[in-house]
């Protein structure tokens, strides 16, 4: 009786047919398949690992739209919560920082916990002093490490006011001269602040309200400027020129993408001129 080969099962074929030969084919076929795989499972050399990779824009496009509605603070909180989910501490973002320093200052200027505001200043604050070293030539990083630092001075204006006075004003001129317009001419502002702030130690109402005229200057519709520098002329007894802020305020045509800090510095002149007036 003579085998027909061609309709023999291969597996039973190989049962059959266990020549060394074949023990070396197989061999040799295995082999390659698994070099295959690997080479297949092997990232190319040109993709950076995921650790490497940029952080979804996705994700930052969605902690942008709930900011614009941080008139809810869980709002703000729920932003900054997406950014801090793409920070890679082996890795660090320029803007993933700087986004996340911002969103720590609207959202500890918000809060009642004394803790937890500093605790979210401080992470502000760091998050700002890192983008600031990723790319020193921008504005960004030095003005929300400089923004969170003057909060946190603030809170705590024997320990930590009195030592970090010239890295504000250090970071705030470092925005002057690579943006003076950023965020609304607002690093005037910060400087203004530490001038009335700080006259126990030499600050000025005076020179706070020339930082704030050079700032109008660039910005003539940051509400925020204008009640500041009505602020100052108060201390400076230079009751008209602040009424004229005050009103000017009520009548300004805002920034659309600062609504809600606008209503608050209406609420504010109104009630200056009330009861100062």
């Amino acid at each position: 009786m003579s085998l027909n080969i061609a309709k023999i099962d291969p597996i039973v074929y190989l049962n059959v047919e266990k020549t060394p030969r074949t023990y070396i084919l197989i061999t040799i076929v295995i082999t390659m398949c698994l070099l295959a795989s690997c080479s297949r499972s092997r990232p190319p050399e040109n993709v950076a690992p995921e650790s490497l990779q940029r952080p979804s824009t996705e994700t930052l496009q969605k902690a942008d739209a709930l900011f614009k509605e941080r008139e809810d603070v869980d709002k703000v909180r729920e932003a900054r919560q997406l950014v801090a989910q793409v920070r890679k501490p082996d890795h660090h973002d320029f803007e993933v920082e700087w986004k996340f320093a911002k969103y720590s200052l609207f959202l500890g200027d918000k809060l009642n916990d004394e803790e937890e505001k500093q605790k979210i200043f401080e992470e502000g604050r760091d998050a700002g002093k890192i983008a600031s070293r990723i790319k020193p030539d921008r504005p960004e990083g030095f003005f929300w490490y400089g923004a969170n630092l003057a909060e946190l001075a603030k809170l705590s204006p024997v320990t930590v006011g009195y030592t970090a006075v010239d890295d504000i004003k250090e970071a705030m001129n470092n925005v002057i001269n690579i943006q003076p317009g950023y965020q609304g001419a607002s690093a005037y502002d910060v400087l203004a602040q530490v001038e009335l702030n700080t006259r126990l130690l030499g600050g000025k109402a005076s020179k706070a309200a020339e930082l704030l005229e050079k700032a109008i200057e660039i910005e003539k519709n940051n509400s925020n400027l204008r009640l500041h520098l009505a602020q100052a002329y108060l201390d400076e007894d230079q009751t008209q020129k602040a009424k004229e802020q005050l009103q000017y305020i009520l009548k300004m045509q805002p920034d659309p993408d600062y609504i809600p800090e606008h209503k608050e510095n209406v609420a504010e002149a109104r009630r200056l001129l009330a009861t100062r007036f």
